[in-house]
């Protein structure tokens, strides 16, 4: 007798897939997390430079330049 792939309605060990919960408590420290490390790099590539330059020194300006570029933002 030929057995199928899918298990039948009356099969003891099927089971319908239940999702997994997953508590807001766990999941908040982790997006606070992405959106200070965003933040943090969306100014170092986007605004430190200039008036709003934060550290001296253009090292910073001349890490991120490409990135500057590729995402937009004008530099020069």
């Amino acid at each position: 007798m030929a057995q199928h792939a899918v298990p039948s309605a009356a099969a003891p060990d099927a089971r319908p897939a239940t999702p997994v919960r997953v508590p807001v408590r766990e999941i908040l420290p982790w997006a606070i997390f992405a959106f200070v490390l965003a933040g943090v790099l969306l100014y170092f590539v986007g605004a430190e430079q200039g008036a709003t330059s934060v550290f001296g020194g253009t090292w910073i300006h001349e890490f991120t330049h490409d990135g500057r570029h590729l995402l937009g933002f004008p530099c020069h």
